[in-house]
Order: C-alpha cells, then structure tokens, then sequence
C-alpha cells in the first residue's frame, strides 16, 4: 500500500528530476539525469533493460539486498522515461488505483486492442 511518505518521495524525486531535462536548464555535462534525456528516449531505454534485467537476475538469486537495489534502479530510470514525457509518479500511482480490486485477468481483458 501506498503510504503518504511514499508518494512523497516519488513526487520529490519527480520534481527534481524535472529540473534536469536539458530544455529546463539541465546540463549534461553536470547530470547524469541530464545526459539520459539529451541523448533521448534510446539512452534511458536502454537503462530500463538493463535495469530490468538485473533484477530479474537478483530474484533468482534470491539476493534481497539486490532486489531491492535494482528495483530501485528500475524505478530510476522509469522516472527519467516518465519525465520524459511529461508524466509523472502520479499519473502511476492514479492508473495502480484505478486497478486495485480488478482481478488481473479482468483488468487485461479490459484494455482496448490495438
């Protein structure tokens, strides 16, 4: 659950965050944040992977120091992709709400079909 300590967090991190896209004044030289969002969504993409990778292989290590370490680096560089397009962990956290009590089968099912 979602405490008002954590939506905190994210929303500081999101803000700070906002501070570091390059036409906000973020310097890449200065930033890795900045870096991330001048070189544009390939940069920060494959960070996620990365990311996302290195998790998966902590979990099946078992290593919980290191779940929770990459998932930390996951939720990084999400937000570095969030800020990217103008969202933020709010926008997360109201679409998790919107699905809370749907089971997840029925919540698939409700997605429109491209």
């Amino acid at each position: 659950m979602t405490t008002p300590s954590t939506a905190d967090t994210l929303a500081r991190l999101a803000d700070t965050l906002a501070t570091r896209r390059p036409d906000r004044g973020g310097d890449p030289q200065t930033s890795y944040t900045a870096k991330l969002l001048a070189r544009g969504p390939d940069a920060f993409l494959k960070k996620i992977g990365e990311e996302a990778t290195e998790l998966v292989m902590a979990a099946k290590d078992g290593a919980r120091d290191r779940v929770v370490a990459e998932t930390a680096d996951l939720w990084f560089h999400c937000m570095v992709a969030l800020t990217h397009f103008d969202l933020r962990p709010e926008d997360v956290l109201a679409e998790l709400a919107r699905r809370e009590g749907l089971s997840g089968l029925e919540e698939k099912a409700s997605r429109p079909k491209d």
